[in-house]
């Protein structure tokens, strides 16, 4: 008798785990809060251990098709300089790519390929979790309208997985009293903006320091084609105090007098940055949170995936990439054990301590910690940056990251 899965979430990672599921040869139903599901979002990074796992599932080519194949990270100084520069994806001599992309773009490939090989029924929106109960031999879940409170339907399954994000129903109904999110006291401003491409087009630009920093990078293929590029920026700065916003209202529109005026003085050879900041149409608004690390993800026929299960700062940006590996993990383990119960096991015995590792060095800022190191020792810019950090020192730190996070050459290379 074939398995089925009840996924919670049709956001990035319960739609790879959609795929990968139905290519272990489970059956699978995805319910997801929102009417009508949207290419929403802003730009992201998708390492080359995550390409892996959406190359194998026959999306590469979609893919490529939008994103930008990231060629360099690059780290600088809130004057401009440059501290490091180091190849990424292809460019670094992986298998595989990194891809800068729009959310969005990500989301409707992966939607796409799901109603093609699932069907167009696979998908409920209009379907927020209200409960399950699971008892030996299935798991049963129902499910209301959101906007009217109204019940809208009972499924049973084999397994739940609550692919629902860091405000999930799922880690909500077996960790009750956990409460909100853990804010960091930063801001986040986001927006995107069309532009003249920045050094080769290709590249992930962070600069500053925890305390006032900026991440630039082009998302859009199509804008290459034209010369140009759609430029993702993230703003971030640290005014303090409690959570300011209302949970419900998460990505609310933001004001840029409450952000540009502090970056007044980032003109630099490179980027006007406060102009391009001005420049976009529109702006988002949200705290960086994440949320502490669980003891436990699976209970029964039921476990966590992706932001709900490990909710991390986007430090490192690891968060989309880590829910994919996720997604393959789960598939696998569901594939090779009939025993739900001992195979949801498995799935967190591979992936909960390194995803734990990673939330907690993410709040030391993961690789990022360059900038702090810079910003410290000399906060109003250097001559020779040898003389701040050796190059040997900051190659560590970014390899230890790789490692740490499972995205270092020779284990993405590694043939499985």
């Amino acid at each position: 008798m074939t398995m089925k899965a009840l996924i919670i979430g049709g956001g990035i990672g319960g739609l790879t785990a959609a795929l990968s599921l139905h290519r272990a040869g489970i059956e699978v139903a995805i319910y997801e809060s929102v009417s009508d599901i949207q290419a929403l979002g802003v730009g992201i990074n998708v390492l080359p251990h995550a390409v892996r796992i959406l190359d194998g599932l026959g999306l590469r080519e979609a893919l490529e098709r939008t994103a930008i194949l990231t060629s360099t990270l690059r780290f600088h100084s809130r004057q401009g300089q440059t501290i490091w520069s180091e190849p990424r994806g292809l460019e670094a001599g992986y298998d595989y790519p990194q891809y800068s992309i729009h959310r969005g773009q990500l989301q409707s490939v992966l939607l796409e390929a799901v109603c093609q090989r699932l069907g167009n029924d696979a998908i409920r929106s209009g379907h927020h979790l209200q409960r399950f109960e699971q008892n030996g031999s299935g798991v049963v879940a129902t499910f209301m309208d959101k906007r009217t409170g109204a019940v809208v339907g009972e499924y049973e399954g084999d397994v739940l997985i609550g692919a629902d994000g860091i405000w999930s129903q799922v880690r909500a109904q077996v960790y009750p009293d956990e409460g909100p999110p853990v804010y960091s006291g930063q801001m986040l401003w986001r927006g995107v903006t069309e532009a003249d491409p920045v050094f080769d087009g290709r590249s992930v630009i962070m600069a500053g320091s925890n305390d006032l920093k900026a991440v630039i990078y082009p998302i859009s293929a199509e804008s290459r084609r034209r010369g140009r590029s759609l430029l993702n920026w993230v703003a971030e700065r640290r005014p303090g105090g409690d959570l300011p916003l209302n949970p419900a209202d998460w990505n609310r529109p933001g004001n840029p007098d409450d952000f540009i005026p502090y970056f007044a003085d980032w003109q630099f050879d490179w980027l006007d940055v406060p102009a391009l900041f001005a420049a976009a149409e529109r702006v988002y608004e949200f705290p960086m949170v994440d949320r502490n690390p669980l003891l436990k993800w699976s209970f029964g026929r039921v476990t966590l995936l992706g932001d709900a299960a490990h909710a991390m700062r986007p430090n490192g940006s690891n968060g989309a990439s880590q829910a994919i590996l996720d997604a393959e993990a789960l598939a696998r383990c569901l594939g090779a054990d009939d025993n739900a119960a001992r195979a949801l096991i498995a799935y967190e015995d591979e992936r909960l301590e390194p995803t734990s590792q990673l939330v907690l060095d993410n709040r030391e800022t993961g690789p990022e910690r360059v900038l702090e190191i810079v910003a410290e020792h000399c906060p109003d810019g250097f001559d020779d940056i040898e003389e701040v950090i050796p190059r040997d020192e900051l190659q560590a730190i970014a390899d230890s990251y790789k490692k740490l996070a499972r995205f270092d050459r020779e284990s993405v290379n590694r043939p499985r």
